[in-house]
């Protein structure tokens, strides 16, 4: 009778867990929509999608523009833009909701750092992809635009621009995520900060390794993402001890930054 009761309790709780998350990705999801709806109206899919072709526009000889191959495309590309720039808006609300399905199993002093990591990361999210279509973009655009032999007439396709963009975009803006990662993974446990410092020198490699795939052959866009994130790295080693020592119980062990 015991074990049928305990197993009826933990098939309760696997339930509402379920059902708490799919509520949580209902309000993500309607989040996300509110804010999409708004953008629909103002500025509109079209101002939105001029706003990001811009960098490449202006690397073009005055006058060019975009091109689109498909029948449909000039109104499904704009679209995606438009949920694509809905969803980084909402982003701060779409990890609250994140952070609130997993806060029933925090520690009440761990709770209190929600809202900064929440923040925290949306900011990073942020300033990567700003930090990517401000600085990155005119460089890289220059720099094809520049190199294609005269005799090739270069006129971009809205697609595959997008494609490009959001790959670029994405890029950057987990790379300004690193500090939250090192941050949560000395918090775990899973690392010390000792043993990230030990792997400096790997990790400034993989950082030079992953801007040669990600980014274009030049030079000036690699360095745009590999020094950045060997920098962030650096500041995750200084704020995790930090952070480890506010998000810890008086009773939990003296190591406050974690083991391997």
């Amino acid at each position: 009778m015991t074990e049928d009761q305990d197993f009826a309790d933990v098939k309760d709780s696997f339930i509402s867990h379920l059902i708490e998350l799919r509520n949580r990705i209902m309000k993500a999801s309607a989040g996300v929509l509110i804010v999409f709806g708004i953008l629909m109206l103002t500025p509109g899919p079209g101002a939105i999608y001029d706003f990001l072709a811009h960098p490449m526009i202006a690397a073009l000889p005055p006058g060019s523009k975009l091109i689109a191959t498909g029948v449909i495309t000039p109104f499904l590309v704009p679209m995606k833009i438009t949920l694509l720039a809905a969803f980084i808006v909402a982003l701060p609300w779409v990890l609250y909701q994140a952070w609130a399905f997993i806060a029933p199993g925090l520690y009440a002093h761990e709770k209190r750092l929600v809202a900064p990591l929440v923040i925290s990361t949306s900011v990073l999210f942020l300033i990567g992809v700003a930090f990517c279509y401000f600085l990155v973009f005119g460089q890289v655009f220059k720099f094809i635009y520049n190199f294609a032999p005269q005799s090739i007439s270069f006129a971009p396709d809205i697609e595959n621009y997008l494609d490009f963009v959001m790959t670029m975009c994405l890029a950057f803006g987990i790379t300004f995520e690193v500090p939250i990662v090192v941050i949560v993974l000395v918090r775990m446990g899973i690392v010390s900060v000792e043993k990230l410092k030990a792997i400096r020198p790997y990790v400034i490699v993989a950082a030079f390794v992953l801007a040669a795939i990600v980014t274009p052959p030049d030079i000036m866009s690699q360095l745009f993402l590999a020094v950045p994130l060997c920098l962030l790295y650096e500041v995750g080693l200084m704020v995790a001890p930090i952070f480890v020592r506010a998000t810890q119980a008086p009773e939990e062990s003296e190591n406050p930054e974690g083991t391997v």
